[in-house]
């Protein structure tokens, strides 16, 4: 039984059409609150492109629900999108760049959307969906490469935008930018891949360590003059003795 008032007509029965009543009741909504989510999204800048990298658990609230969701997608031949927060709101953002790129092939006019382009018009979707009734709970980080220029953007639920050589997002911006910015900043034209990779590693090493969303099975994607290409699953090396010594956690 429906038992919110105005579901229900005069004669106390229950109405099973819209109600009359409800100023809601023709609002679009999606997703009114995070259900299902994926932690962060890492990525930088190299001597040949750009490097993004997220492991693959999507959390039903602290359950680790979902271990094998990819939350790197490619879009385009030079672009990747990496998305931590709500995995449907994450799906949704993927029709809507699917779409967008469709209609883009179609018109076959010789032209493509860059990885700048992609970039603005996802960070308009977001500024134009937060103060309606489905707002986006996601924060992406937009990575490309084309005609030797390098692009590392990031975007958030409330259309905030930011460019750099270092982005991570979720905990990885309180964990692993520290790390990312002592190792990358100033050298992003001399590292070469084995280090990018090598540095990625170790910050989903820490998040894996510190973040109780995190997971050890991630993937790497890496967008170059050749184009994307997006690898894994990985697993990082860990070390967990030293819990036995921890009072509570051991026997």
């Amino acid at each position: 039984m429906d038992h919110f008032p105005l579901n229900w007509d005069k004669l106390g029965q229950e109405n099973r059409g819209k109600p009359k009543n409800d100023i809601f009741a023709d609002a679009i909504t999606r997703t009114q609150r995070p259900i299902v989510t994926g932690t962060s999204v890492i990525a930088l800048k190299y001597k040949d492109g750009v490097m993004l990298a997220a492991d693959m658990l999507a959390s039903y609230g602290s359950l680790a629900r979902f271990t094998d969701v990819k939350r790197l997608y490619p879009v385009g031949d030079f672009t990747v999108l990496g998305a931590s927060g709500d995995i449907s709101d994450f799906q949704y953002t993927k029709h809507l760049l699917d779409t967008v790129m469709v209609e883009e092939y179609y018109t076959n006019d010789g032209h493509v959307l860059r990885t700048q382009n992609i970039y603005e018009y996802l960070s308009r979707v977001m500024y134009n969906r937060r103060s309606q009734f489905n707002p986006l709970w996601n924060a992406y980080i937009v990575g490309g490469y084309n005609n030797d220029e390098k692009f590392l953007g990031y975007v958030d639920l409330l259309g905030t935008t930011y460019q750099s050589s270092t982005i991570a997002t979720g905990f990885g911006a309180y964990l692993a930018q520290p790390i990312l910015r002592k190792a990358v900043e100033g050298k992003e034209d001399t590292l070469t891949e084995a280090e990018a990779v090598e540095i990625l590693d170790s910050c989903l090493r820490v998040l894996y360590y510190r973040d109780a969303r995190s997971f050890n099975k991630f993937q790497r994607a890496k967008i170059t003059a050749e184009g994307v290409e997006i690898t894994g699953p990985y697993k990082v090396e860990s070390q967990w003795g030293f819990a036995e010594g921890i009072r509570g956690y051991g026997p």
